[in-house]
């Protein structure tokens, strides 16, 4: 049996690099109120990703995974109208010691338009210190996903996100 959550958000991973304005409209028409496109695609992409989500409402994350030059496309997205940008340290950089903290402070310090979201590395023992940046939104996948309980581990990241989100 299913549970419906009332007021609850649809983010679509799409992770799109092409015919993004397509994939943008596709996604919406599931039910999608956030889509994700890659940071690396064409500008030509992101901008049609950008025009299609806003034409029908809905919001577009720029996930910034394998961006080299990360203050320049930040700026650049920032200009663009991206609704969300997103730092995300991969699974293979967090094996090797990574963490999106570096990356996050980063485009925090170029943008002025767009949210600040965080995804890579986030679980109930190292989301305090990411909570503590105060992002827009905190992704948090294999931390509850990849863990003997899920409901725990997700109630655990909620409990720290509220606690820092009105009282740090």
């Amino acid at each position: 049996m299913s549970k419906s959550v009332n007021n609850a958000q649809v983010l679509a991973d799409l992770k799109i690099m092409d015919a993004a304005g397509y994939e943008v409209s596709q996604a919406v028409k599931f039910g999608a109120d956030i889509v994700t496109i890659l940071g690396v695609s064409e500008d030509a992409s992101i901008k049609s990703a950008i025009e299609e989500a806003h034409n029908n409402g809905k919001e577009l994350l720029v996930d910034m995974i394998a961006v080299q030059n990360l203050k320049q496309r930040a700026t650049e997205l920032d200009e663009m109208g991206a609704d969300y940008i997103a730092v995300h340290t991969g699974y293979d950089l967090q094996a090797k010691g990574a963490s999106p903290l570096e990356s996050l402070r980063t485009v925090k310090s170029v943008i002025s338009n767009s949210k600040i979201a965080v995804a890579g590395g986030s679980k109930p023992d190292t989301i305090k210190t990411v909570a503590a940046e105060k992002p827009d939104l905190i992704i948090v996948g294999g931390g509850i996903a990849n863990v003997d309980d899920p409901k725990a581990a997700a109630k655990q990241c909620r409990d720290i996100v509220y606690l820092y989100s009105y009282f740090f």
